[in-house]
């Protein structure tokens, strides 16, 4: 493969530049300060790119995707982190958009997917249990028929800003008497229905990001159904494999290191910088140095994959992307040091050491994020998944 970019590509570069700087200066800063107002941010960034067509790329290009090469794709992926431009809410861009797409009746089509694509619509995903994460075919939440509706009762637990939300996707067992991956199905049905019950989950960081869903006798009109009854993991599979795309976010690691760069020059040690610093130099040049081998990793993934079958080595993007983002924000939590505890500290200069000196905004942010951070190596698929397909499918054991 040419690891040097076409002029054609670097055109393109230049063009989606462009567009990612009409996304309000506001916004990105606070995305780069990871300090997004939610749901506001992601509602304005996605309907500005949804303006100049580039908020669903990957989805079919009679719905609004767009025709690029894979080598595209990964330009658009890296210019739009690097911009500091919000992520698209993945639950409506990356699962249940291109889901829709593929298996929707015409009528779910045309209802939903320019909604979807707009953010009209804020959806969660309504998969994992407290008993069925990894294990995602033993789910237990029920639907049994009940005339024109499908009548849910069971609970889902993880599921990311559904506190927004305004629909769900969700997976209930349809059929508790065949093999468990083939008696699921997929549903569609707003938070606000009677019997849904959302409670909210505070993370290891004191955050509130994950919730957990209750249901009980909630009713979903039949045409709601995604598909054929029981062919939901049919569905799953599609959309987890849609999930993991990109997952390696290559650009958004890059420029959490040149962050890491620039905080460390001004971090003053008794011999200069912290970047003057050899073994901190030496642990910042080995982070660096395996991002671009993923990098190229990933080019060399993209350009195989043009044929569009799925290519196994992108578990090795997976997997070696996820903790190279863990790395990053272990090197500036590092570089926060005591200022990243969320205590006030004491001013021993002060009189009695009682003066509160308040640390820096980044450091308060950098522990908070780097704990968050630990996520990334189980979510689209832990790390111990992605070694078992790596183990068969790439290294043939």
């Amino acid at each position: 493969m040419q690891l040097k970019f076409s002029p054609e590509e670097e055109a393109f570069r230049e063009e989606l530049r462009g567009i990612f700087a009409k996304v309000p200066e506001d916004v990105r800063k606070r995305c780069e300060e990871g300090k997004l107002q939610y749901p506001e941010d992601l509602v304005t960034t996605t309907r500005i790119l949804n303006e100049h067509g580039v908020a669903t790329p990957s989805w079919p290009v009679e719905h609004g995707g767009k025709d690029w090469t894979p080598i595209q794709h990964h330009i658009y992926r890296e210019e739009m982190s690097l911009a500091f431009v919000p992520d698209m809410l993945p639950f409506n861009v990356g699962m249940i958009g291109p889901v829709i797409a593929q298996f929707g009746s015409p009528e779910l089509k045309e209802r939903f997917l320019a909604k979807t694509a707009n953010l009209d619509i804020w959806w969660c995903q309504g998969f994992s249990e407290p008993e069925a994460g990894s294990d995602l075919a033993s789910l237990k939440t029920r639907a049994v028929r009940d005339g024109d509706d499908y009548v849910i009762n069971g609970q889902k637990t993880w599921t990311t800003l559904g506190q927004f939300a305004d629909w769900i996707f969700c997976l209930a067992r349809t059929n508790p008497d065949v093999k468990k991956q083939a008696g699921i199905s997929m549903f569609l049905f707003p938070m606000d229905t009677p019997g849904v019950e959302i409670r909210p989950i505070q993370l290891i960081d004191g955050s509130y990001e994950v919730n957990e869903v209750f249901f009980n006798d909630v009713r979903v009109p039949a045409e709601n159904m995604v598909g054929e009854e029981n062919s939901g993991w049919t569905q799953a599979k599609f959309l987890l494999g849609n999930e993991r795309n990109g997952i390696a976010r290559v650009g958004y690691t890059k420029a959490k290191l040149a962050r890491a760069k620039e905080l460390a020059k001004q971090t003053r040690t008794a011999k200069g910088t912290l970047l003057d610093d050899p073994l901190f130099a030496a642990r910042l040049a080995e982070v660096e140095n395996e991002l671009l081998a993923l990098e190229l990793t990933q080019l060399r993934v993209a350009a195989s994959s043009a044929d569009g079958k799925p290519n196994p080595a992108s578990s090795l993007l997976k997997l070696t992307g996820s903790q190279l983002q863990q790395a990053a924000m272990e090197l500036i939590a590092d570089i926060a040091g005591p200022d990243s505890l969320p205590v006030a500290q004491l001013d021993a200069s002060a009189p009695n050491g009682s003066a509160e000196v308040s640390a820096p905004e980044w450091a308060q942010l950098a522990a908070p994020t780097y704990l968050n951070y630990r996520k990334v190596t189980i979510y689209g698929g832990s790390s111990e998944v992605q070694r078992q397909i790596i183990d068969k499918a790439v290294l043939g054991l």
